[in-house]
């Protein structure tokens, strides 16, 4: 697969004829009303997780595209044909290698541009992700903010408004809301730009979590391998992809709020917590054939890769240099952004519990570390609760902290948002009396070639 241009629709085409049984095409007529997230739910229920092409979504009047990030192993082809178990170091060898943005002279975003007229609800195309949410959402809104001297990626939630607002949440209280408190304490509002569809790695970089004042656009040209190609929007001058699908440019106005939520949200409940912001649209860019590029909301697949792969390079990273024995880092679905396992071999006794001190202190968002032994797989939930059920004593192998920031969005949070943290250790530990039942190689691959092998009726 062959793919320079840093545009989505090369991209989909490169990635549909190398990978075409990766790619699910939906012709039929679809409802802008949770159709495309039953299909997703329907599809992971039998355990595909295919890129999806919709072409004749209700009010969207272009091409969907979804479920891009909800297999690993496509993740893994984004960033050069990597397996699954390379995804961690690759990730992570590519984002530190920064590169600035290159800015050229003309985008294909800058085919249409307006700057009156504007009306979103026609102008912007959205769908309903879940019965339960307020109404359609954008769900892949990456907001771009230049301050006085500080930059910032990142994604926000946002619905329609009015003709010229969105209302969005910057739930996180991440860079941007200490940019917005920036801009406030300046009597200023904020200039922003929010691109809505670009190149994968693009939106993969805009997930990272980086220092104040490191720019995710330089992760983007290090995940690309080429800097990443910008144009400035017309109002504000701030560096947006040139090639992205569409752009909105205005600034946040940190006196002016309206209700947003309750939308499904990664832990799979609805939620109504935000922090009620205004976006005020002055500008409309896109591209004359956009796409409306979605993320799958809830406690899809994707929504949790997404976030949580830039999350687990990072601490795996971490736990290594810091910890020798740690073989193994996974957060599992099972537990949205609130559970982890590591695999571990333990050179001396405590060492799990140093280990899972480490990653709870590091994660803001881990409510839950399970740490067991090395020959368990931990990307098998059933693999760990077995480690848990055989190796586990409540009275002697747990520790809770308690009182620590978490979450916002997590419903069995605190109302300040803090929460308690909880250490499972289901290792085996040096006193340990059992042999683990095994089965040879050899057995494993005669049952295959029997079960393989044509039977007579």
């Amino acid at each position: 697969m062959t793919d320079t241009a840093q545009d989505l629709h090369d991209f989909y085409a490169a990635y549909a004829d190398s990978w075409p049984d990766d790619v699910l095409t939906i012709d039929q007529p679809a409802s802008r009303d949770e159709d495309v997230t039953a299909t997703v739910w329907s599809l992971a229920a039998q355990g595909r997780h295919p890129l999806l092409r919709f072409n004749r979504v209700q009010n969207v009047q272009r091409p969907l595209l979804t479920n891009l990030f909800a297999s690993r192993e496509r993740v893994g082809r984004l960033l050069g044909g990597v397996g699954a178990a390379g995804i961690h170091a690759e990730y992570q060898a590519r984002s530190r290698n920064l590169l600035k943005p290159e800015l050229v002279g003309d985008g294909k975003v800058l085919q249409q541009v307006r700057s009156s007229g504007i009306n979103l609800y026609r102008d912007i195309p959205s769908i309903r992700h879940f019965a339960s949410d307020r109404c359609p959402y954008i769900t892949n809104s990456i907001l771009i903010s230049e301050f006085d001297g500080i930059s910032n990626v990142s994604y926000h939630r946002s619905m329609v408004h009015s003709d010229s607002e969105i209302a969005t949440s910057l739930h996180s209280r991440g860079h941007l809301w200490r940019m917005l408190r920036t801009a406030e304490a300046q009597g200023k509002p904020l200039p922003v730009a929010m691109v809505i569809g670009a190149h994968p790695l693009f939106m993969l970089a805009a997930a990272a979590r980086l220092p104040y004042g490191v720019d995710e656009r330089h992760v983007a040209g290090g995940l690309m391998g080429a800097a990443l190609q910008v144009v400035r929007t017309p109002q504000y001058g701030i560096s947006v992809p040139a090639n992205a699908e569409f752009v909105l440019e205005g600034v946040i106005d940190p006196a002016l709020r309206a209700e947003e939520g309750p939308f499904g949200e990664f832990t799979g409940y609805s939620s109504d917590r935000s922090t009620n912001n205004v976006f005020r649209v002055e500008t409309l860019m896109q591209r004359s054939d956009a796409w409306l590029l979605d993320v799958v909301g809830g406690n899809s697949a994707e929504h949790l890769n997404l976030g949580r792969i830039p999350r687990e390079s990072e601490m795996v990273e971490k736990l290594k240099e810091r910890f020798p024995g740690v073989t193994a880092v996974h957060y599992p679905n099972s537990g949205t952004h609130f559970h982890a396992y590591i695999a571990l071999r333990q050179s001396r006794p405590g060492e799990a519990r140093q280990v899972m001190l480490g990653l709870l202190g590091w994660d803001p968002y881990l409510k839950t570390v399970f740490a067991v032994d090395e020959d368990v797989d931990i990307t098998r939930d059933e693999e760990v609760l077995w480690a848990m059920a055989t190796h586990f004593q409540p009275h002697q192998d747990l520790f809770v902290v308690d009182g620590l920031p978490g979450s916002p969005l997590d419903p069995s949070s605190s109302a300040d948002g803090t929460t308690s943290r909880l250490g499972i250790d289901a290792t085996r530990g040096p006193r340990f009396d059992g042999l683990r039942a095994r089965i040879s190689p050899e057995a494993m691959q005669r049952a295959h070639t029997l079960i393989h092998t044509p039977q007579r009726q």
